[in-house]
């Protein structure tokens, strides 16, 4: 089912009001990629982008054409490493935040074996 124009504006607003919501998403992709799940972080963090930077301003700080930006950051994209931590590197700076990933013991935490914290 594709996304209406009124999820990727809600998504939008709650970003603008919410820079607790920004920095959770920003997390919840970095965490869903260290644990396997690309499809949904590429997700999160199209939405993200969406609502931040927009991917024309993602395009100028990661000297990246825009169209390639977005078939990566599309249900079936294939970033590479380079390009993947160019984009969170530019989305961070947008939020004024930094990425901490660390592995986590999966017996506390059930299935997720690394998580990634936003650090303010």
């Amino acid at each position: 089912m594709a996304l209406t124009r009124d999820f990727k504006n809600t998504v939008i607003a709650r970003v603008e009001r919410d820079p607790a919501f920004a920095n959770t998403l920003l997390d919840e992709a970095a965490t869903l990629f260290l644990n396997g799940e690309p499809e949904t972080a590429r997700l999160i963090l199209r939405d993200l982008v969406n609502a931040t930077l927009g991917f024309e301003g993602l395009s100028k700080a990661t000297l990246t054409p825009s169209k390639s930006l977005h078939r990566m950051l599309s249900p079936k994209g294939n970033p590479s490493m380079d390009n993947l931590a160019a984009i969170f590197e530019a989305t961070s700076k947008c939020l004024k935040v930094g990425l901490k990933a660390q592995a986590v013991d999966a017996k506390r935490v059930g299935r997720r074996l690394a998580s990634a914290r936003v650090i303010l």
